[in-house]
């Protein structure tokens, strides 16, 4: 099966003439015209990104997610190309009418026409994995369906399968395979993307990230209506908006698009470092703007989570990178594993500093990424540098972020907008702020294990006073002091406890 599938992606390439984007080198321009000759049937009349596009539709979700995050890169690729994959963002052909209405008989056991007061057949956004459509609940209340399409799973299954194989493969023969990791990168995005394929669990994203951002003046969240969510059925709120793309038609909105720019690097940050809870599939189709400026979320199948630690070197690694301490860069790079422990941290230091001087103090109009990712690659290859995957959902959004920043304002400073936010978060961590708030979490635990600790400590006492039958005086004396060393410790701990409490009462009182 994998075999057929193989097969089936290469002649899809050259269906579409995906050749040319590998043999179109001048060095490989004899192999390409041997192509063309042995393919003499073949006629490419289509521009080369309308014909990447149509192959990565064909080929199925895994690719067009690739395709996606292509086209936010337009600092990569060509922007011709980068135009054509921007439509794989909400303008994948959608499946038929019949299948959307056969799915929703199955999912609710009723008729589309008994489930919702009114439904639009033609869908407002079709993407890889789902479509949405507009309808009104019974109340009449505006919503947005979400659907999946009908035997999406066993096409991803049949992809990421292919997927695994190639890694294993990759792991086995190349060298880097151990130190980049890529069955457990696999892993990582079909953990994801299955994720994908339960509409409750993307419901249930959808609610966590609208209650972290309830408050929020920058980001807004539909809400879920959870009596209509099924696993191939997702309703949320209908929200109004416009795609974050159309800047022209945002600037005659009034929206200011510069703010526009730093407010998606404080929400993504705001994700990433406040709640280790983040969207991880910000393409602009994903994204639209309300008519008083704040952002709008939408698609809620693939989240990325950082634990503590994680979060805690992430954000030393960026302050130190803001600041140009190299040298702190390097150390958190070894005292975090990512490297190995014997690295050289002076060689390592050198090494970063090369790559990050020439992109300081410039706009990201300025800043070849191509070239700095470039660079990046060769330096993990020469220090053994451990991929994380658990960074790699981290990593795709950070490109896709700031893609999107470049398109919003291309002279967007990415460094002096996040650098403050940063500097606040490690304070809030690292400061006297960090010790009263878990001091707070931690006092309802300690209510309730304070009134045991006289019965604790006694069946201890017990314990040990049968266990000391047999020693000498001495070892009994010894013992004896010990206890009454924990016991004034004890004792001190508690007087805290009440001072404390008194003290957050008091405040809690002004």
């Amino acid at each position: 099966m994998l075999l057929f599938r193989l097969v089936k992606i290469m002649l899809i390439s050259m269906r579409f003439g995906l050749d040319e984007f590998i043999l179109g080198h001048a060095k490989l321009n004899w192999l390409q015209k041997l192509v063309n000759t042995l393919l003499f049937w073949r006629k490419l009349q289509a521009p080369r990104g309308e014909r990447l596009r149509l192959a990565l539709e064909t080929l199925g979700p895994i690719f067009v997610k690739f395709g996606q995050m292509l086209s936010t890169r337009r600092d990569l690729i060509p922007l011709d190309i980068a135009d054509e994959l921007a439509k794989l963002q909400d303008q994948v052909p959608p499946v038929a009418y019949t299948s959307v209405a056969q799915t929703i008989q199955l999912a609710f056991a009723q008729p589309v026409e008994q489930v919702f007061a009114q439904f639009n057949q033609q869908p407002i956004a079709s993407a890889s994995v789902a479509q949405v459509h507009f309808a009104h609940l019974p109340d009449g209340t505006p919503v947005a369906v979400k659907i999946l399409r009908p035997g999406i799973a066993a096409v991803i299954a049949k992809d990421l399968a292919l997927l695994d194989s190639a890694a294993w493969l990759l792991q086995k023969l190349w060298s880097e395979g151990k130190r980049l990791k890529p069955r457990e990168i696999v892993a990582e995005f079909g953990r994801h993307i299955h994720s994908e394929l339960d509409l409750t669990l993307e419901a249930a994203n959808c609610s966590l990230l609208g209650r972290n951002f309830a408050s929020s003046k920058l980001l807004m969240v539909p809400k879920v209506h959870w009596d209509w969510c099924r696993e191939q059925v997702m309703v949320m709120e209908r929200m109004d908006g416009t795609p974050i793309s159309q800047v022209d038609y945002l600037r005659k909105m009034g929206v200011n698009i510069p703010k526009l720019a730093r407010d998606g690097v404080e929400i993504f940050f705001t994700q990433v470092f406040r709640d280790g809870y983040f969207h991880a599939d910000m393409h602009p189709g994903n994204i639209q703007v309300a008519a008083d400026g704040r952002y709008i979320a939408l698609d809620f199948g693939i989240m990325g989570t950082l634990n503590d630690t994680d979060k805690y070197y992430l954000a030393r690694n960026f302050l130190a990178f803001f600041k140009r301490d190299y040298r702190d860069v390097a150390v958190a790079h070894i005292e975090s594993g990512w490297v190995p422990a014997d690295t050289n941290a002076d060689a390592l230091e050198t090494a970063v500093r090369a790559i990050c001087e020439p992109i300081f103090d410039k706009p990201l109009k300025d800043i070849s990424f191509g070239r700095t990712l470039l660079s990046l690659f060769q330096m993990s290859r020469r220090f053994g540098v451990i991929i994380q995957p658990q960074l790699i959902m981290l990593q795709k959004t950070l490109l896709n972020i700031e893609g999107l920043g470049r398109d919003l304002d291309p002279n967007l400073d990415l460094w002096a907008t996040a650098k403050p936010f940063l500097e606040r978060w490690m304070s809030e961590q690292m400061g006297w702020r960090s010790v009263v708030r878990n001091l707070k979490t931690e006092l309802p635990h300690w209510r309730t294990a304070i009134p045991q600790m006289p019965r604790l400590l006694q069946t201890l006492l017990q314990d040990q006073q049968k266990s000391s039958q047999n020693h000498e005086l001495h070892l009994l004396v010894r013992e004896q002091k010990r206890q009454n060393g924990w016991l004034r410790l004890i004792a001190g701990a508690l007087i805290v406890l009440v001072l404390f409490e008194i003290y957050s009462r008091w405040t809690g009182a002004v």
